[in-house]
Parts: C-alpha cells; structure tokens; sequence
C-alpha cells in the first residue's frame, strides 16, 4: 500500500532524490546567472528575488521529471 520514498545512494548514503534535485538546480542556476552575465541580459530581467527562485524550481522539476519519474 505505501511507497518506499524516493531516495539514491549517494557516496555510500542514501539521500533524498529532492535534495539532489535542489542541488542541481542550484548548480544550473548558477551556471545560467554566469551565462546571463556574460550576454549582459541580467540587468534585463525581472525582479531577481522572484526570478531566480524560479529557475530553480523549474530546473529541480525538470530534473526530477527527466530522470526519477516514480
């Protein structure tokens, strides 16, 4: 009746698969602030409190979506 939760094992550990998500993301989002830096397209967007954020979401989503569809 209930699922076992989604969790990988990790240097020897077994972590929870939305924490690797998380952290991903966070790395993705990273990697896209440089990106959007370097084109000098960060000062054209929104808000940043609201907009990098939700890059990580989508990105942890995406992620979560792409590769630990449980």
């Amino acid at each position: 009746m209930f699922e076992y939760a989604p969790s990988v094992d990790l240097f020897g550990s077994f972590f929870p698969i939305w924490m690797v998500c998380i952290a991903a993301a966070a790395v993705l989002t990273l990697g896209s602030r440089f990106l959007l830096m370097r084109a000098r397209l960060d000062n054209e967007l929104g808000p940043k409190l609201i907009v990098y954020p939700s890059m990580i979401t989508a990105f942890a989503c995406a992620i979560w979506l792409a590769f630990f569809r449980y």
